[in-house]
């Protein structure tokens, strides 16, 4: 089989070859750039096939090292494809962590304190709190001792109040209780929590008493001015016009006046009284102050104080013998109170000016109409009606109360 091998080929070599066009790969072989692309060319698993194909049939042996040699050839290109192709991964990596660099915010560079006024003023104040701990210190500790006592002296003032408030309670309580013997039983079910006295004046001292406690201790307080004020009033119920005036001048002047315009008008109501009083006595010129101190009044600034000023005087210019100024005064009470659509703070106002009205004048008003056992007509008593007996009441249970007080000195 070698010697028919041989023949053939010399007989090959003998003929003459006719010039053939180059082949495709040998065209591409010939244009690839030189270095190791021959090398690479004999080692693919082409150029292997191509040569097995010229030598012809191949036994075992030789399909098995060709086998191996096409892997090995393998194994080659793809590390130099990995070679070659190592730039180009570095390339995209090192673009996309630049993207990413550069979608993220720039981190703020940090100011010198140089071109920072603040934070050089920062940090020499931290520099000097170092070397001066003592001193900082002390100053810390006084603003908590500062801060530290206000507090307390807040919480110490409402305790205060807290207290005044009860003990003005309780007085007012007394002024308000009852006055005569104890009854041999209550009502099932009913306790009446007031105080009970034996007499007005018995009740009058009790609660002065302790108007008088709340101002002792607990001085300069509200309370304190509004046990003023309620003690003027029982010095007027005693007839002592002096102290009240005092009393009332004291409330007149206070805080709390000023900042309370119905605390106010209150001090000004009981000091014009208290200057009737002392007319009364005897002071002829005292009617002028207290005429004065009613226009005062009248004009301060609550709802109801305007009339009330004008009906107290009113009373005043009667009794100074001026019955005209003093009717138009009532006339003009009795149409301010009688506004529709406005409900007043006293409507009692109304009663009593028409009543006054009708003793200066019996043509100013249609007389009062006559109550029947059965009241008035359709036997319903009106408002103004029923007002008017409640007062009448009251009245006389004052007169009895204080008949029985004087009676007790």
């Amino acid at each position: 089989m070698s010697a028919e091998k041989e023949n053939k080929a010399e007989s090959e070599a003998s003929e003459p070859k006719e010039p053939t066009e180059p082949s495709t790969e040998a065209q591409a072989s010939e244009d690839a750039p030189q270095g190791d692309a021959p090398e690479a060319d004999l080692a693919s698993p082409d150029a292997i096939a191509k040569r097995v194909a010229a030598l012809g049939d191949e036994d075992e042996l030789e399909r098995l090292a060709r086998l191996e040699e096409e892997k090995l050839a393998e194994r080659r290109a793809k590390l130099d494809k990995g070679k070659k192709g190592g730039k180009k991964g570095l390339e995209a990596a090192a673009s996309k962590r630049l993207a990413e660099i550069g979608s993220k915010p720039r981190p703020v560079q940090a100011r010198s304190p140089q071109n920072d006024p603040v934070l050089q003023k920062t940090q020499e104040f931290s520099k000097w709190a170092r070397q001066n701990q003592k001193v900082v210190a002390g100053v810390i500790a006084a603003v908590l001792l500062v801060f530290g006592g206000f507090a307390l002296k807040e919480s110490m003032a409402q305790r205060t109040e807290n207290r005044a408030s009860e003990l003005l309670a309780a007085a007012v309580a007394d002024q308000r209780g009852r006055v005569g013997s104890e009854p041999a039983e209550e009502p099932e079910g009913f306790q009446d929590p007031s105080p009970l006295f034996k007499t007005a004046a018995e009740r009058r001292d009790a609660a002065l008493a302790k108007y008088r406690d709340v101002q002792a201790k607990f001085p300069g307080t509200g309370a304190a001015y509004l046990a003023k004020l309620a003690e003027g009033s029982l010095l007027l119920d005693r007839r002592e016009p002096d102290a009240a005036i005092a009393a009332f001048q004291s409330v007149r002047a206070s805080v709390l006046a000023t900042a309370d315009a119905e605390v106010r008008g209150r001090a000004l109501e009981g000091l014009g009284f208290a200057l009737e009083l002392k007319a009364q006595g005897g002071d002829a010129a005292k009617l002028d102050e207290a005429a004065k101190i009613f226009r005062e009044l009248e004009n301060t600034d609550v709802k109801g104080f305007k009339e009330l000023g004008m009906y107290h005087q009113a009373r005043v210019l009667e009794a100074k013998g001026d019955k005209d100024k003093a009717k138009e005064l009532l006339k003009s009470i009795r149409e301010r109170v009688n506004k529709p659509g406005e409900g007043h703070p006293f409507p009692y106002l109304e009663s009593v000016a028409e009543d006054r009205l009708r003793a200066l004048d019996p043509s100013a008003l249609p007389p009062k109409p006559q109550m029947s056992a059965g009241g008035g007509p359709g036997n319903k008593m009106s408002d103004a009606q029923m007002r008017r007996m409640i007062e009448q009441m009251q009245k006389q249970m004052k007169e009895q109360a204080d008949k029985k007080g004087h009676g007790g000195h």
